[in-house]
Order: structure tokens, then sequence, then C-alpha cells
């Protein structure tokens, strides 16, 4: 098993930067690929970003691209998002999770192949 906290929320004004980061501990953390998602108030949980294994492969929402980076340290157990340019769209709970996996260059969008998931940090975008 992992456990993951999340850390780095807050209140930005629109325009704005965050960086979020995810720290892991437990099991090997390079055996699992990373992502983050978020969740707005009265939404569905949706898909923001996601890295493989070994940080070579990424992903990211059409909504977010271009403004978000994900990115690991293996060595360091954690897996970051740095968001830029931020919208007041982009309020939410934000959560990192995890996908024990067996390919070291895979990633996915869909939260039900994520087994363990953080308890989130709420990002708030100010007009």
């Amino acid at each position: 098993q992992v456990q993951l906290v999340e850390s780095g929320g807050g209140l930005v004004q629109a325009g704005g930067s965050l960086r979020l980061s995810c720290a892991a501990s437990g099991r090997t953390f390079s055996d699992y690929r990373m992502g983050w998602f978020r969740q707005a108030p009265g939404k569905e949980r949706e898909f923001v970003a996601a890295i493989s294994r070994s940080g070579g492969n990424t992903m990211y929402a059409d909504s977010v691209k271009g403004r978000v980076t994900i990115s690991r340290d293996n060595a360091k157990n954690t897996v970051n998002l740095q968001m830029s340019s931020l919208k007041p769209e982009d309020t939410a709970v934000y959560y990192c999770a995890a996908d024990l996996y067996s390919d070291t260059y895979g990633t996915t969008d869909d939260s039900n192949k994520y087994d363990y998931w953080g308890q989130g940090t709420q990002v708030t975008v100010s007009s």
C-alpha cells in the first residue's frame, strides 16, 4: 500500500500560480503511476494530469494544458503539480492518486484505475 498526503493549496488571485505537492509513503513509490484530479463543488471529480512511473510520460486534461506541469521525484517520493495562469474555474479540491502498474511508461486519466487517494488540498482562485 501507499499513503498520499497533498499540500500546497491555498487562495490565489486569477492569473497567479501555485505548486501542489503530494508526498507518498509505504510501498516503493516508483512502482506507481500517479495522477492529479480535482473536484469542484457540485461537480464530479475530473482528471487534471498524470505521469508515468518513470516520469518520462505525462498526460494533461485539455482544460489545463499549457498551464499545468506534473513532475515527480522518485528519490523523494513526491509528485508535484505546478499550476500557472490560474482561473476561477480552477477552484476545486485537488487530489493526488496512485496506481500500482507494471509498465514503466503508461499513464491514465481514468480515475477508476487509481487505487490510492490522498485527502485533498483546497485551491481557491479569486477573480
